[in-house]
């Protein structure tokens, strides 16, 4: 009797022992499935994308498609020039990242090196919900506040325009500039703070010249990253700034940019397979290289600038 005691309590641990790792195994077994539907999703749409582009690049040359300036893939007389919608959608991603990228930083260098605790505690909450505003109010208020208030002071603004689609635009992407550049200030060692204040240097002084440099990396990812997401913004510039392919950079014209045409084509009635329908996957496509590089561009400067402490 003495003997089987020990033998059937290690035969308990064994089977306890052998639970455990099944289980271990079936939540590893879920979470490697649930990766790989993120992954395949992810090849899936790259490879619609490639097939429809290759299709439509068949018919289209690739000289007029990057330099003609004309884009009309659904008039009875079509032109295939992808450029007034890349300037479209640069000119909007320019004034929106001229409004984001310093009042964000500002926000970002108060909250992490000026502001109380409790100062914080309040105004972190009000960039949360900007950041939880749906883009279609956004797309609205520019449309029906901003632009109207603009016209009373800039002579020649369109209805639909640039201007106060690139101006909503920038305080959209605020919370993205703010939150990611003060995680990245807050990261920098109070050591560093206090040894230049032992230096002798003011606050205004360690601020510049020692937090923001070092947290440099996380402020230009998040420059990046708000770049990025401008680019690939459609609600507020199809409501705003206007569905008209037009090569210019005026701001107060009515432009389209490359997400507007993809939301007018997609509502439109042009058949499957069709050279009209193909041209919203190349344009689908122009927009998805131009945030893989940014994002790869993002990955680069995180590398090159990160600083590690120990």
């Amino acid at each position: 009797m003495r003997s089987d005691t020990p033998n059937r309590a290690n035969l308990d641990a064994l089977r306890r022992k052998a639970g455990r790792r099944w289980q271990e195994q079936l939540i590893g077994g879920v979470l490697f499935a649930f990766a790989a539907v993120s992954i395949l999703t992810t090849l899936a749409v790259i490879v619609l994308l490639a097939n429809e582009t290759a299709g439509f690049f068949r018919e289209v040359s690739l000289v007029e498609f990057f330099t003609a300036r004309e884009w009309t893939p659904l008039f009875a007389n079509p032109s295939y020039g992808i450029l007034p919608l890349v300037t479209g959608t640069l000119l909007v991603t320019g004034i929106g990242l001229v409004v984001a990228l310093p009042l964000g930083l500002a926000a970002a260098i108060y909250l992490s090196e000026y502001a109380t605790d409790e100062t914080r505690l309040r105004v972190m909450p009000i960039l949360e919900v900007l950041a939880g505003i749906p883009t279609v109010v956004f797309g609205y208020f520019a449309l029906l506040f901003v632009t109207p208030l603009l016209q009373e002071f800039i002579p020649g603004l369109k209805l639909f325009n640039a201007l106060s689609a690139g101006l909503v635009m920038g305080f959209m992407l605020l919370p993205i500039v703010s939150s990611v550049s003060a995680d990245a200030m807050q990261a920098v060692p109070r050591a560093l703070r206090e040894a230049a204040y032992g230096l002798g240097a003011t606050k205004h002084e360690v601020v510049l010249r020692v937090v923001v440099p070092a947290a440099l990396s996380g402020i230009v990812a998040s420059f990046i990253l708000a770049a990025s997401r401008a680019i690939g913004e459609t609600m507020i510039v199809t409501l705003a700034a206007g569905q008209r392919p037009l090569f210019t950079l005026d701001p107060r014209e009515t432009i389209a940019t490359m997400t507007s045409f993809i939301v007018q084509a997609g509502t439109g009635d042009q058949p499957a397979g069709s050279l009209a329908s193909r041209a919203l996957y190349a344009v689908a496509a122009t927009l998805f290289l131009m945030t893989l590089g940014l994002n790869i561009l993002s990955q680069k400067v995180v590398e090159r600038f990160r600083e590690r402490y120990e």
